[in-house]
């Protein structure tokens, strides 16, 4: 009689190893030089003031220790490279094209990172078919504040794509002459609305060719390009908004496998350690009403579930305590957000 010799067990799989990432979104709040007029009706910072801004900054970076941070609204780049000097960071190179020598009109967005930068691109103007009409003001051709776009080189070998953006707010767009002197009654509601919309139009036209860069970096769909992207940027908008779901363009995701392709996913949402009490994270607070209005968004390849899975978003952090403080002009308005990747080596 025979005996049945049970199969011998399959060895265990090896385990997965982790290479991890962080990265973050900072607005900096008008960072500038000292006696460095930025906006005509506010004063620049004294010494004192550009002494505390650059301190209190460096600080923040320090409890950042982010190998990548998408930084707005930096005015001089001088400015954010004595703050990273300051923060004990090493090996960090800071990029803020436009504000080298000073930035004008508008501030810009900027990257700091500890990782190779193989490509680095500001973008300023629309595709001439992205071009929107706002009322009583004109043609939109470019974007308020220039988008970075970088490709980065990563420990593990991989090309890491990186969008630093800073879209239009929703501060109503009053009409001015070339003085900046007003040509509305801003004490009038209907005239207020009117500025608002333009707002929109402008913040939508900008989302609109963003999206253009998106599917540039991430293929079309059912192209899959295979390398990961995170956007890094105050959106001036919720995650669910009209104007930010026109970049992410994840509403089909879940049917559509096309469109996983090219959509973009909100790093709370998809972040494989739950997070805990979600309705506190913001990351600005207008009069009264907080908002996460900085965010990160990352392409598939950074998403655990999908199938072109090259690691996940761990976790989301927002450092947003000094929102509760005093609002001094040298401390940042804004939260910063910061997600930890992981990378399988």
């Amino acid at each position: 009689m025979s005996t049945e010799v049970p199969p011998a067990p399959s060895p265990p799989p090896p385990p997965v190893v982790w290479q991890t990432l962080l990265v973050a979104s900072a607005n900096l709040l008008n960072l500038a030089l000292p006696r460095r007029v930025f906006y005509a009706n506010q004063e620049p910072f004294s010494e004192g003031e550009y002494e505390r801004k650059t301190s209190w900054l460096a600080a923040m970076l320090a409890r950042l220790e982010a190998d990548v941070i998408g930084v707005q609204e930096v005015w001089d780049e001088a400015a954010l490279k004595a703050a990273v000097s300051r923060s004990g960071l090493r090996r960090h190179t800071v990029q803020v094209p436009g504000a080298e020598h000073g930035a004008t009109g508008t501030p810009r967005v900027g990257l700091v990172t500890r990782l190779a930068i193989e490509q680095l691109t500001s973008i300023d103007a629309f595709a001439s078919a992205e071009c929107v009409t706002l009322p009583e003001v004109g043609p939109v051709t470019h974007f308020e504040r220039p988008v970075l776009r970088a490709r980065l080189r990563l420990p593990t070998g991989h090309a890491l794509h990186v969008l630093v953006v800073h879209l239009k707010s929703k501060r109503p767009k009053y009409l001015q002459d070339e003085l900046g002197n007003p040509l509305e009654d801003r004490d009038d509601p209907a005239v207020t609305a009117r500025a608002t919309l333009r707002s929109l139009l402008q913040r939508a036209a900008e989302a609109a060719a963003l999206r253009r860069i998106v599917v540039e970096i991430t293929g079309r769909a059912g192209a899959h390009q295979g390398e990961p992207l995170v956007l890094l940027g105050d959106m001036n908008d919720s995650a669910h908004a009209v104007t930010t779901q026109m970049i992410a363009a994840n509403q089909a995701a879940a049917y559509d496998r096309g469109a996983r392709d090219v959509a973009l996913y909100h790093a709370l949402e998809v972040a494989t350690e739950p997070a805990l009490r979600r309705d506190l994270f913001f990351s600005h607070v207008h009069q009264g009403w907080p908002e996460l209005l900085d965010q990160i968004w990352v392409s598939e390849e950074l998403v655990a579930t999908s199938r072109f899975s090259l690691g996940d978003i761990r976790r989301v952090e927002v450092f947003n305590d000094h929102l509760h403080e005093s609002r001094e002009r040298w401390r940042s308005d804004h939260g910063f957000v910061r997600a930890l990747v992981r990378l399988r080596r």
